[in-house]
């Protein structure tokens, strides 16, 4: 009876005591729920900066900057015992173990202010990246929707909230072309250096092996651009005006100005409007639904892709709303071309959470 004991008794303290890391098991979970923590605040944050730039109030980004996170495991075990007169009752066993497990991370944000962020924020996006999305197989009728205010002197919606004119009926149709033509593969961008000047970005049009019905879309489309009938180069360059012989303009947005335009698409609801909380737009219809649409309501949505909270009420993009949330998600890649990131100093707020 005492062997047996004390066999059980090194058994419970020795597996009590054991010790196995704990760090590799926490990858799989840490890793999925951080970055899916990361991927909602930044479209939470997205749509609330969208609905407060309706309101003309202050959009501010707040950067996740560092996540540390530190785990911390304390096992303690006790024993104890007395062997005595078996048939007077004096044997007992005591065991005693506690195991305390502390996961205490400490998240570091960083706003985006600076130079270098409101350069970026303000900078028109250069129209070798805008093209370059295009090259990557992105939409061209949403992308130059999205980033162009112009192409080529046509002029695309406007984005400010007491614009008098609206867009050119020829800009859409040429986006219809481009994209027509892109499907079929007849247009692409090259980098020419031939002068040593500088590089320089070429759109070009295909002229071998193009089926009739495409090489007619690609006339059209020149003409309607005020190109030269005869050119299939076009040299891009950043300006309101049409380009010269030879030349492709596009005055491209700002993130600014993409944020701004994209905010017209936000509901209003009607007591915020009795209460004169942001202006009542005109309508300058182009025949064209907006690129993006934030529903807005009294109650939480059930089912929706991103949903945020502001003045009482709530906005949120639908789930089932495939064009918006499309839009919604390339605000992220537009953030990228327009190199928001800084490296100076900053304020730093450190949080530590338990």
């Amino acid at each position: 009876m005492t062997c047996v004991k004390r066999v059980f008794l090194c058994a419970v303290l020795l597996s009590l005591a054991g010790c196995n890391s704990i760090g590799p098991s926490t990858i799989p979970r840490d890793r999925f729920d951080y970055s899916g923590a990361l991927a909602e605040s930044w479209k939470n944050q997205m749509l609330l900066n969208l609905v407060k730039m309706r309101y003309l109030d202050l959009p501010i980004y707040l950067d996740v900057g560092q996540i540390v996170s530190g785990y911390t495991v304390e096992t303690s075990a006790s024993a104890g015992g007395e062997i005595g007169d078996i048939d007077a009752g004096t044997n007992f066993l005591g065991l005693g173990a506690s195991r305390k497990f502390t996961d205490r991370p400490t998240i570091t944000y960083r706003p985006l202010t600076g130079q270098n962020f409101l350069a970026g924020f303000l900078t028109p996006i250069r129209p070798a990246k805008v093209l370059a999305l295009v090259q990557a197989g992105f939409a061209a009728d949403f992308i130059l929707e999205l980033s162009v205010e112009s192409l080529n002197g046509l002029r695309n919606r406007p984005v400010t909230l007491g614009a008098k004119h609206g867009a050119d009926p020829a800009f859409f149709r040429v986006l219809a072309l481009l994209r027509e033509i892109q499907d079929a593969g007849a247009v692409g961008m090259r980098v020419d250096d031939p002068d040593k000047a500088g590089p320089a970005t070429v759109l070009f049009f295909r002229r071998d092996n193009v089926p009739p019905h495409v090489a007619a879309k690609i006339v059209e489309a020149r003409a309607l651009l005020g190109l030269h009938a005869e050119g299939f180069d076009f040299r891009l360059v950043q300006s309101p005006l049409p380009g010269r012989a030879g030349e492709l303009s596009l005055a491209t947005r700002s993130l600014l100005q993409v944020m701004s335009a994209l905010a017209l698409g936000v509901e209003i609801p009607s007591n915020h409007l009795e209460r004169r909380l942001t202006p009542v737009l005109p309508e300058l219809s182009s025949g064209r639904a907006g690129l993006l649409r934030v529903h807005s309501g009294t109650d939480k949505p059930k089912d929706a892709f991103v949903a945020v909270s502001y003045e009482g009420e709530w906005f949120w993009v639908a789930n089932d709303d495939w064009k918006s949330k499309r839009t919604f998600s390339s605000i992220l890649f537009l953030f990228t071309l327009a190199d928001t990131g800084g490296k100076e100093q900053q304020p730093v707020l450190t949080i530590p959470t338990q």
